[in-house]
């Protein structure tokens, strides 16, 4: 996953709830009641991130889980018809996210935790299938580690050593 350093004070940020989950901890005095909020922010201009942050009370779970999206910011490539550059599979756990490429005008066909990464992601066009687990934690861990995997046609002609018009002959 490529992990660059992204500035979030200078990106206008949103964030988006996915979850929360009232979790406890078994003590010898009772049980700890707390919550977990999976958050997933973005800049809707390529670049996202997912936290989760738990608390006694949920504004400040979701305050948590924010702070620790922002650290946890990667950047997608998006190219001009809004849509990624390639399918790719993205794997978290034992969920797999396939992300599918797609023409202008398909829009965001997405299951919902898949879906609120991509469009703050600020993906327009993308197909996508969850597959194996269908808990939203690892589907959204998947589907931010599958975008941070792709690379752009520029990345991948240099690997290469080729100039992008050899790529797409």
């Amino acid at each position: 996953m490529r992990h660059e350093i992204i500035d979030a004070s200078a990106l206008e940020i949103t964030e988006k709830v996915v979850s929360i989950k009232r979790v406890t901890k078994v003590v010898k005095g009772g049980r700890h009641m707390r919550f977990s909020a999976l958050v997933v922010v973005g800049d809707g201009n390529g670049h996202v991130g997912a936290g989760i942050g738990k608390a006694i009370e949920i504004p400040e779970a979701i305050r948590k889980g924010k702070e620790d999206a922002i650290k946890k910011l990667v950047s997608v490539p998006v190219d001009e018809n809004g849509t990624i550059p390639y399918d790719y599979v993205g794997k978290f756990g034992s969920a797999s996210v396939l992300l599918k490429k797609a023409p202008e005008g398909t829009g965001v066909i997405a299951g919902g935790p898949a879906r609120s990464v991509i469009e703050l992601a600020g993906i327009k066009n993308i197909r996508t299938k969850s597959l194996g687990s269908n808990n939203k934690q690892n589907v959204v861990l998947a589907t931010i580690n599958g975008l941070a995997e792709l690379k752009t046609p520029e990345e991948v002609a240099k690997l290469r050593g080729k100039t992008v018009e050899e790529l797409y002959k």
